[in-house]
């Protein structure tokens, strides 16, 4: 874990920083398992097992977009990747921090820039990029898509999740996680602002990037449990691989 401080760095007007505050304002939380965070901790195995089904993490060098107070940064750390994780919500990068150096993680640092900034200093510098449940809370997604395909190394993984847009994610993701189940806060997402996959799709093969496969994640209240499966309905996530030679 290296100790090094965080040094604010980015130009990108990329940001909406209603978006940043609110995410500030639950800094201190992100490591709280019973928190809002909660989902989070709990979806934290399923999308590393599946990381890893497709890219073994040990020795990668791994970036992590919009990590917030680092959960799967640290995650992947410990399986053996050299990691960097990138936010612009400096309150949740210094808890990340904080947790790495009284956790002992070793291999993960964490710095305040944009994608895109970084994108223009370290091009084609990773073998793995992740960007989970973050393009629903920038102006602009495709840009974000753009600097995660510019970062990867050719032959290098880049993943993403997301919310689905239709009738049964704003019932399921907005209504029943925020106002009915209270498993996240009230306004954490915007209907306008979720991706349909085939939006996706289009941002991702346009920067060169192809699919390599498509998981739904569902939560079960009964159980209070999540799986992943075939259906990408409400959350789903995205492996996509830039091919060694376009």
């Amino acid at each position: 874990m290296s100790t090094q401080p965080i040094h604010p760095q980015f130009s990108s007007s990329n940001v909406d920083p209603a978006e940043l505050a609110k995410f500030s304002d639950l800094a201190h939380r992100w490591w709280d398992k019973e928190s809002e965070f909660r989902p989070l901790h709990q979806i934290n195995p399923l999308r590393l097992n599946w990381i890893q089904s497709l890219v073994p993490l040990q020795d990668r060098k791994v970036l992590d977009i919009g990590c917030g107070g680092g959960i799967l940064s640290d995650a992947m750390a410990r399986q053996g990747a050299q990691v960097l994780g990138v936010d612009l919500a400096v309150k949740s990068l210094k808890v990340a921090q904080l947790h790495a150096l009284e956790a002992g993680t070793q291999g993960v640092q964490y710095r305040e820039i944009s994608a895109e900034d970084l994108a223009a200093e370290q091009a084609a510098k990773f073998d793995v990029v992740t960007c989970m449940e973050m393009l629903e809370h920038v102006p602009d997604p495709s840009a974000i898509v753009k600097a995660c395909a510019k970062l990867v190394k050719p032959g290098g993984w880049v993943f993403f999740s997301t919310l689905n847009r239709n009738p049964k994610s704003f019932l399921f993701a907005v209504i029943g996680a925020e106002y009915v189940l209270n498993l996240l806060p009230r306004g954490t997402h915007e209907y306008a602002r979720m991706i349909k996959p085939s939006e996706l799709a289009d941002w991702v093969r346009a920067q060169g990037l192809d699919i390599m496969q498509m998981k739904g994640l569902s939560y079960n209240p009964f159980t209070r449990n999540y799986s992943m499966g075939s259906d990408t309905d409400v959350n789903y996530l995205m492996a996509t691989q830039m091919p060694l030679e376009k």
